[in-house]
């Protein structure tokens, strides 16, 4: 599936770019509390560890769907078990919920 290449192909992008930037920050001797720069370097670490947490979860999402798929439930709701919109699938293929029922699930 062409999602999940994608998926991947991002974790290790950014993979790559976390630990040149973890290995960019500890070869030089920036003090992280008390350089200027060192607070800039803590935030760009955790904004790139919070993107690649989201490229796994997305990639999780993607191989959830892949399972579904195999085993005949894809396109079902897990809520209701109804149907999931075409709409819904082409706009968001990991969809595990139908619109109504996303709309009612807490947080959504």
């Amino acid at each position: 599936m062409a999602q999940r290449d994608e998926a991947l192909a991002q974790i290790a992008a950014l993979s790559r770019d976390f630990t040149a930037l973890v290995d960019a920050a500890e070869s030089s001797n920036a003090d992280d509390e008390h350089d200027p720069e060192g607070a800039t370097l803590a935030f760009e670490r955790q904004q790139l560890a919070a993107v690649l947490d989201l490229a796994r979860a997305r990639l999780h999402e993607v191989e959830r769907a892949l399972v579904q798929v195999r085993d005949g439930s894809y396109g079902r709701c897990e809520r209701c078990g109804d149907a999931i919109g075409a709409e819904r699938l082409a706009a968001r293929p990991a969809a595990l919920a139908c619109i109504a029922c996303a709309r009612t699930a807490p947080g959504a």
